[in-house]
C-alpha cells in the first residue's frame, strides 16, 4: 500500500492527513478486486474458513462491505472515480440480482447470484450496506442504471422491509434500507413505516447519557458507535431532515463526550466487545459527530483520534501482504472473532471512511491535530448508563475500563461468560486469556471449577468509582445463597478493587487475577506482578483477605501476543461473616512506578447495623480519602471527614 509523505506540521501526533486516508481507501477496495466474480456481484475473499452462513453469503458480504467505502471515497472526491469502482458495483448489482438464490453455494456453477433477504439471514445486514452506498452515490450510479436494473435491485432491497431482524442492532438495516428506497420511490409507505420501526426500537433501548444497549439488559460495546448511533444520524443526514438529526445528534454528541476517552496514546480502541474484527470501524462515531455538527471535539482532535486508530492497525499487521483485512486484531487471530464473521467481515471497517464525506478544506482536515484526551491528563470518567469507570494516564498513554455494568447475558437466560464483557476490565493494551485462569476476575475455587461472573447489576458509578452485583455461577447454576459485591476505585494509574463475598462454605479458595501482559519475555518479576520485555507491567498486592500472592502464564497468549501472563491472588472464605477481600492493582507502561503497597491506605471494620456490610475507609495515593459501605444491596462512597 503505498502511502504520501507525512506531514508533522499539520499531524504533528500521526503524520497522517485526508491523502493519507484516500490511499488506505484506494488500496483496500483495489485489493478485493482480483477476488470477484466475472461479472462482479460477488467478492469471494481467501480466509481461513467460511462463517457460519456459507460462502456465498460470504461473497456477498464482500461485495457489500467494500461498495460502501468505495461510495464514501467516490461521494467524498465529488464524484471522481479514479479507480472505475463505480463501474464494477454497477455491473455485480445487475448480475447479483438477476437470480436471486436461497441455499445454493459457490460450487455449483452459479457465481453471481446474490442470497434471498430471509427472516434473520446474513443478506439483510449486507443490505443496508448496500442501500447507504447506493444512497451516496445515487447521481453517479443508482441514476444511470437502466430501468430493469433499478427493478431488480429495488425488489431484492425491499425484502429487508418485511423481514425479521434479529432484536439488536439488526433493527437499524431494514430502516437503511427504507431511507434509500423512499428516496428512489420504491415501496414508499413499507419503506417509511421500516424507518419508523427502527427508531421505535433503539428509542427503547437509549439509557441516556449517549449510552444504548443493544437490545440485551446490559450489552455494550463498540456497536454504540458504529451502528445504533451511525445508522440513525447519517440516515437523518442523508434525509436533510433537521428535527431527527437533532435528537439523534444530541445523542452522538453525549456518547462522544465520554467515547473519546476509550482511545489510548496509541490509536488503540479498548479491546472489549464482539466483532473486534472491525478495527477501525471504531472511529465511524468520530467522523459522525464531525459531518452534522453533533460533537464535542475540536476538528483536530477528531482527525487525531480517527488516524492514530486506522494508523495503530496497519501499522501492526492487519492487512496481509495481498493488500487485504484479516480477521483478527492486529494480525490473523480467529479465537477473537464470532461465528457470524467470513472473511470479508472485516471491511465494516469501511465505514471509517465517512470523513471523507468531508471537503478538504473543512477544518477537520486543515487543523493541527489536537492532543487525544489521553495525552492531555490523567483521567477517571464515570459512565454511568454502560456501568464503567473509564481510567487513563498520560505518562503512558493507557486507557483501562472498569467494567461494572455490561454483560452481554440475554434477558431470558443466562449463558457462560464472554470474556470479552464479562471481565472486571478491559484496555487499550491487553486482551483478555482465551484459556488458563480468566484475567481481571474474582473466583471460587468449587469442585465443579472456578465460578463465573454472570449476570452483572450495576450499583452505580461516581467520581473516581464504579459498583456492582454478582452471583457466581459454575456449571451454568449460581451458588446457593452466595452474593459478590464489587467496587473499583481509580485514581491517576492506581486501581483498588474490593470484593464482599456474602455465604459460601468456609475454607472455600477464593483467587484475584489481575491484567494478562502480552509480550515476549512476560513473566513473574517480584510477588504478584509480571511485566513483560515492552515494559507493560501488571500487579496485585493484597490488603485484606488474600494470604498468597503470586503469578501464572496464560496458555496460547491473548490477542496482543502469543506469550502472556497475570498475577494472581489467593485467600479462602472465612467460618463466620461476610468475607472481604482487598487489593491494590495497576496496569502500566511508566519504567519505574512507586512500589503498589504504597499507592492504598485501608482500614475496614463491620458495619454495627448491618451484619452482612463492612464499612471502609479508603485513600489511593493523591487523592482524597474516600468513606464506603459495601453491602449485598447496595454500595455508598462519601468523601472522608477531613479530606
Amino acid at each position: 500500500m503505498r502511502l504520501p509523505p507525512e506531514d508533522r506540521d499539520l499531524s504533528p501526533h500521526t503524520g497522517w492527513t485526508r491523502e493519507h486516508w484516500e490511499a488506505v481507501a484506494d488500496g483496500l477496495l483495489t485489493a478485493v478486486l482480483p477476488h470477484a466474480s466475472p461479472a462482479g456481484a460477488l467478492i469471494d475473499l481467501p480466509g481461513p474458513r467460511p462463517s457460519r452462513s456459507g460462502r456465498r453469503s460470504d461473497a456477498l458480504e464482500g461485495f457489500a462491505r467494500t461498495f460502501l467505502p468505495a461510495a464514501l471515497r467516490v461521494a467524498g472526491a465529488g464524484g471522481t472515480d479514479p479507480h472505475g469502482l463505480l463501474a464494477h458495483y454497477a455491473a455485480g448489482l445487475d448480475a447479483g440480482t438477476r437470480t436471486p438464490t436461497g441455499e445454493r453455494d459457490l460450487a455449483d456453477g452459479d457465481r453471481e447470484s446474490w442470497p434471498l433477504i430471509t427472516d434473520r439471514g446474513q443478506a439483510m445486514v449486507e443490505a443496508a450496506s448496500i442501500a447507504f452506498a447506493l444512497r451516496l452515490t445515487r447521481p453517479w450510479l443508482w441514476d444511470r442504471l437502466s430501468g430493469p436494473v433499478r427493478d431488480r435491485v429495488g425488489r431484492w432491497l425491499a425484502d429487508a422491509l418485511h423481514r425479521v431482524p434479529n432484536d439488536n442492532n439488526w433493527q437499524l438495516f431494514p430502516l437503511s434500507v427504507g431511507g434509500f428506497l423512499a428516496e428512489a420511490g420504491i415501496a414508499e409507505p413499507e419503506a417509511r413505516a421500516a424507518v419508523r420501526r427502527g427508531l421505535e426500537h433503539i428509542d427503547r433501548w437509549y439509557l441516556g447519557d449517549g449510552w444504548y444497549t443493544d437490545g440485551r439488559p446490559r450489552a455494550f460495546d463498540h456497536y454504540n458507535g458504529w451502528a445504533l448511533h451511525l445508522y440513525p444520524v447519517l440516515h437523518a443526514h442523508l434525509a436533510g431532515d433537521r428535527a431527527l438529526g437533532a435528537v439523534y445528534g444530541e445523542r452522538l454528541a453525549a456518547h462522544l463526550a465520554g467515547y473519546a476517552h476509550t482511545f489510548g496514546a496509541d490509536g488503540a480502541p479498548v479491546h472489549q466487545g464482539r466483532s473486534l474484527t472491525y478495527r477501525f470501524a471504531a472511529t465511524a462515531p468520530l467522523w459522525a459527530g464531525a459531518l452534522t455538527g453533533h460533537t464535542p471535539l475540536a476538528p483536530g482532535t477528531t482527525r487525531r483520534l480517527a488516524s492514530g486508530a486506522l494508523r495503530h492497525f496497519l501499522d501492526r499487521g492487519a492487512v496481509d501482504d495481498r493488500g487485504l483485512l484479516t480477521l483478527g486484531w492486529h494480525g490473523p487471530d480467529l479465537r477473537l472473532v464470532q461465528v457470524y464473521s467470513g472473511p470479508a467481515s472485516p471491511y465494516w471497517a469501511g465505514s471509517a471512511f465517512l470523513g471523507l464525506l468531508l471537503p478538504p478544506g473543512h477544518p477537520v482536515w486543515t487543523a493541527p491535530e489536537g492532543l487525544a484526551p489521553v495525552e492531555e491528563r490523567d483521567t477517571v470518567l464515570a459512565l454511568h448508563g454502560p456501568g464503567w469507570l473509564v481510567q487513563s494516564t498520560a505518562a503512558d498513554g493507557l486507557v483501562r475500563l472498569h467494567n461494572h455494568g455490561s454483560d452481554d447475558q440475554p434477558a431470558d437466560a443466562v449463558g457462560p461468560d464472554d470474556p470479552y464483557y464479562a471481565r472486571l476490565a478491559h484496555s487499550t493494551a491487553t486482551g483478555p486469556a482465551f484459556e488458563g485462569p480468566a484475567d481481571n476476575h474474582l473466583a471460587l475455587l468449587t469442585d465443579a471449577g472456578p465460578t463465573e461472573r454472570g449476570r452483572v447489576h450495576p450499583l452505580g458509578t461516581g467520581p473516581g468509582w464504579a459498583a456492582s452485583r454478582w452471583h457466581p455461577r459454575v456449571g451454568g447454576r449460581e451458588l446457593p445463597g452466595v452474593t459478590v459485591t464489587s467496587l473499583t476505585l481509580a485514581h491517576g494509574a492506581e486501581e483498588f478493587r474490593a470484593h464482599l463475598v456474602t455465604g459460601g462454605p468456609a475454607g472455600t479458595p477464593v483467587t484475584q487475577t489481575g491484567w494478562a501482559v502480552a509480550g515476549r519475555g512476560a513473566g513473574q518479576r517480584a510477588g504478584a506482578g509480571v511485566r513483560a520485555d515492552g515494559g507493560l507491567a501488571s500487579e496485585l498486592h493484597a490488603l485484606r483477605g488474600f494470604t498468597t500472592a503470586g503469578a501464572e502464564h496464560v496458555p496460547g497468549g491473548t490477542a496482543f501476543g502469543p506469550e502472556a501472563a497475570l498475577p494472581v491472588l489467593t485467600g479462602e472464605l472465612p467460618a463466620d461473616g461476610p468475607a472481604l477481600f482487598a487489593c491494590a492493582a495497576r496496569l502500566t507502561a511508566v519504567a519505574r512506578p512507586p512500589a503498589l503497597a504504597d499507592t492504598v491506605q485501608l482500614t475496614a471494620r463491620p458495619d454495627g447495623q448491618d451484619p452482612e456490610a463492612v464499612l471502609l475507609t479508603v485513600r489511593l495515593a493523591g487523592a482524597p480519602g474516600l468513606r464506603i459501605r459495601l453491602a449485598p444491596a447496595a454500595v455508598t462512597v462519601h468523601p472522608a471527614e477531613g479530606d
